[in-house]
């Protein structure tokens, strides 16, 4: 989900967005040049060169990480791969997420290093497999693969909730997010955050992220409550209401401490400070 055209979906950074469809094509390039530095890796590394569509390239990657929980990894590797086929949406979300953590974080090495190492990535691409199996109604599996995703990555993300693209989950350790969340486009959350509700509500029970939010570490924002666009949540932060637009909180509980220019968007920055 987008919030509309308050700002481009990318911020404007060295590297140019690529076209669509065309992170997979780099990715296999990657992976070919990576094989061939590193022979010990070919086996590992075949199934992405070799792979026939950009949907199988991610459900193998994800499969072979999931399997571990003794779980066929063929029969994973279909699911995953058919949801992606049928489901445009989920693998163009994919591609925006693997070009929003090349861009954001100065220590990542290219596109084939997210997609094959960082748990953040993963979980979130396995939610977006078991947010579609929920949306069609098949919620058995869409809360077992969201199990499977929690027990081998680390972050709890329920299936019905609704993450749009461009989202970074840095670390990935620890984060919860509820299943009436909403978290929209070019969003960054760092490790142990949580997006829950109060334990006194029902139904729609969970914050609201709005585009160009970084939450930073710790973070825990509870109920109902919406964060405006642009802001930012200082590490550590307990948010019990609404956060406006373009602003940083810090504290327990978090109350404003800083007004923000019209052109920072924490999410690309990943600026940690609070003043």
């Amino acid at each position: 989900m987008t919030a509309g055209a308050e700002a481009p979906l990318y911020v404007d950074t060295a590297v140019a967005p690529l076209a669509d469809g065309e992170v997979w094509n780099r990715i296999r390039m990657e992976a070919r040049a990576l094989a061939t530095r590193e022979p010990v890796m070919e086996q590992s590394l075949r199934p992405i060169a070799g792979a026939p569509s950009d949907a199988a390239v991610l459900a193998g990657v994800l499969a072979s990480h999931l399997s571990v929980a003794r779980v066929d990894e063929q029969s994973l590797a279909q699911l995953l791969s058919d949801v992606y086929e049928a489901d445009a949406e989920a693998l163009l979300a994919a591609e925006a997420d693997l070009q929003a953590v090349t861009e954001r974080d100065p220590a990542c090495p290219g596109l084939l290093h997210v997609l094959l190492n960082l748990k953040g990535f993963q979980a979130l691409q396995t939610y977006r497999a078991a947010h579609w199996l929920w949306s069609d109604g098949r919620r058995d599996v869409a809360n077992w693969l969201s199990n499977l995703a929690s027990l081998v990555f680390g972050p709890d993300i329920h299936p019905a909730a609704a993450i749009g693209r461009a989202v970074m989950l840095d670390h990935g350790s620890g984060i919860v997010i509820g299943e009436t969340s909403i978290i929209e486009d070019q969003v960054s959350i760092l490790q142990n955050v949580t997006l829950g509700g109060t334990g006194k509500e029902t139904g729609d029970r969970h914050p609201k992220i709005r585009r160009g939010v970084m939450i930073g570490a710790g973070a825990k924002i509870l109920g109902n409550i919406e964060v405006g666009a642009y802001s930012k949540v200082a590490a550590g932060s307990v948010v019990l209401k609404p956060v406006p637009p373009r602003t940083t909180v810090a504290g327990v509980p978090a109350t404003v401490v800083r007004i923000h220019r019209v052109d920072e968007v924490p999410a690309a920055e990943m600026d940690q400070t609070i003043v």
